[in-house]
């Protein structure tokens, strides 16, 4: 297939966000000859953007929480395995932050619930039955992430308490939503909207990571 690249072919982003992807095995997508055996799946922020439909604080949280965790699951140069992560996160699944949380580490580790993909022949690659929800007793927005060929688990919580406010741009909001902001309102609404993003994305006190 050859790649277009007429501005109508290609996401057309207003905003470069400095973060390092995720990178995991897919062993469906390999057996399926889609990857080559051992080359990574690469997730970038903008993927996730892509999924949540947005850019906000809950997205980048997830981001986080997906990075953060696996980085301490699989140290060195050990990629995570898709059908290999199990996700713990917390009730209720129609919370606010929960339910979009374990949607994007979802679509970032592959874990699903009941109707997730099943695997190929014996089970290769599954992820059915990998995401579930359930009380963890964690300030924050918490979230265990646990290998299942090691049952090595970690507990990643998000602190949305020390995220900081929007600035006085992002009051700006409904005038974005009705299409009356004026070129100067909207550039200084994604200044500050985008700048916070950022600061979650990159700031190490947002999250932190804890052995079972």
């Amino acid at each position: 297939m050859s790649e277009s690249t007429t501005e109508t072919d290609r996401t057309n982003w207003t905003v470069d966000y400095d973060v390092e992807p995720i990178r995991l095995r897919d062993p469906a997508a390999e057996a399926l000859a889609a990857l080559e055996p051992g080359d990574p799946i690469v997730v970038d922020y903008r993927d996730v953007v892509k999924a949540a439909g947005h850019s906000c604080p809950t997205a980048a949280g997830a981001y986080r929480i997906a990075k953060d965790g696996l980085e301490a699951l699989y140290p060195g140069d050990e990629l995570p395995v898709r059908g290999e992560i199990a996700v713990l996160a917390g009730d209720p699944r129609d919370d606010s932050a929960y339910g979009v949380t374990a949607r994007l580490l979802s679509y970032i580790t592959g874990a699903a619930g009941e109707d997730g993909f099943g695997g190929l022949a014996d089970g290769h690659g599954g992820r059915r039955n990998l995401l579930r929800y359930g009380a963890i007793g964690a300030d924050g927005v918490a979230v265990e992430l646990t290998r299942t060929d090691t049952d090595e688990t970690v507990r990643v919580t998000y602190h949305v308490e020390d995220v900081p406010a929007g600035g006085p741009a992002t009051s700006t909001l409904p005038k974005l939503i009705d299409g009356t902001a004026t070129d100067a309102e909207r550039a200084a609404f994604a200044d500050d909207w985008h700048g916070r993003v950022a600061a979650i994305l990159n700031g190490d006190r947002y999250v932190t990571v804890e052995r079972d």
